[in-house]
């Protein structure tokens, strides 16, 4: 009886080693390229202006910190807001990047919480008094 179950275990195992597949392991320039695609695609949904403000390390190490004035079809240029220094930076050499603006529907979405907030508040306040 074992022999049997060993033989049917043994079998199946050899019949799903010779029917699986292969797996496509990215290189080092596909997933870069990929990434890179990916910042630009955030860049780009967090637009330009003073209310785009990001944080955005570099491969080589350097910080930059402020908000997007430019976007451009390879680059983007960070301005810090402090001294006013504008940095070109091209999409393959962010490392991370991290981006504060919230959208005009999470803008209303918090209007109308602390709206609704204020209402039940004072109407709890109300019907104590």
């Amino acid at each position: 009886m074992f022999k049997k179950y060993l033989t049917l275990i043994l079998t199946v195992l050899i019949i799903n080693l010779s029917f699986s597949s292969a797996a496509f392991a990215e290189t080092k320039e596909e997933k870069e390229a990929k990434f890179a695609q990916k910042v630009k695609t955030e860049i780009a949904k967090l637009g330009t202006g003073t209310e785009a403000k990001i944080q955005v390390k570099l491969k080589d190490g350097t910080k930059l910190k402020g908000y997007v004035s430019q976007i451009n079809e390879d680059s983007f240029v960070v301005t810090d807001e402090k001294t006013g220094t504008s940095t070109e930076v091209p999409y393959p050499q962010a490392k991370q990047v991290k981006g504060n603006n919230l959208s005009t529907g999470v803008k209303i979405a918090i209007g109308v919480g602390i709206t609704i907030g204020v209402i039940v508040l004072l109407a709890l306040l109300t019907q104590n008094a």
